[in-house]
């Protein structure tokens, strides 16, 4: 296969051009293959499950949205006369599809690397906790973020708690366990392997009251995802 990093790029591109429905596949060393239908990243507000649903109500002033993909939460959020929505992602096709669709402030930018801007909301979701990584990289991410937000500016992040994957299994604590490997593969296109971090409620609760943050759980969806918002204490 050859290699391609931007999946998700060719993927929206080509269900938005062509209703091309093929889905991605995620693959990993600790889970069977799983696919993620393309038309679900073009979805209404009315259409998204709770979690994302509070999130977005919850933004407040100059929004980030985080790996905003096809701008689905852009495009709703940027309809609220309170709110200035820039919307950023990895993805040249996902921002080429985001403008497309109308979203007014996008463009292709990595995260970890905005610097000299000030935010009101910084907005992760669909699993936002992932771009993180790995657990050892949550303090940098957590400083990050203070360096780019306003005073009494907030990170609104979700996540999801895998404890339920091992019942009654050893855990293996040399590692946390919700650090899984990633590749992604689409039609003859696959992306290297990259980290991607799911997070536990009470870990993400440890580590932002030790990088100055007060961490509330909003609401908990059905399958053990929840919703996270996060102020300097």
């Amino acid at each position: 296969m050859d290699k391609n990093k931007d999946i998700f790029g060719t993927a929206i591109k080509a269900f938005y051009n062509k209703k091309d429905k093929t889905p991605i596949t995620v693959h990993s060393p600790h889970f069977d293959d799983d696919e993620i239908p393309v038309e679900y990243l073009f979805r209404k507000y009315k259409d998204m499950p709770l979690v994302e649903q509070k999130a977005l109500d919850l933004c407040k002033g100059e929004v980030l949205d985080v790996g905003c993909g096809a701008g689905s939460h852009a495009l709703y959020l940027q309809e609220k006369p309170d709110l200035k929505v820039s919307a950023i992602d990895t993805s040249e096709g996902a921002i080429e599809v985001a403008l497309e669709r109308g979203v007014k402030n996008a463009q292709v930018q990595d995260f970890f690397k905005l610097k000299d801007k000030n935010y009101d909301s910084i907005l992760l979701l669909m699993n936002g906790s992932g771009i993180i990584g790995k657990l050892d990289k949550l303090d940098d991410f957590l400083n990050h973020c203070k360096e780019l937000l306003n005073e009494d500016g907030i990170i609104i992040m979700d996540s999801s708690d895998l404890i339920y994957l091992f019942d009654d299994e050893f855990i293996d604590t040399e590692e946390y366990y919700g650090e899984l490997e990633y590749t992604l593969s689409y039609k003859d296109l696959k992306s290297d392997s990259f980290d991607w971090l799911y997070l536990d409620p009470e870990t993400l609760i440890e580590f932002a009251d030790k990088n100055g943050f007060n961490c509330e759980i909003v609401t908990k969806g059905e399958h053990y995802d929840f919703l996270a918002v996060l102020k300097r204490s």
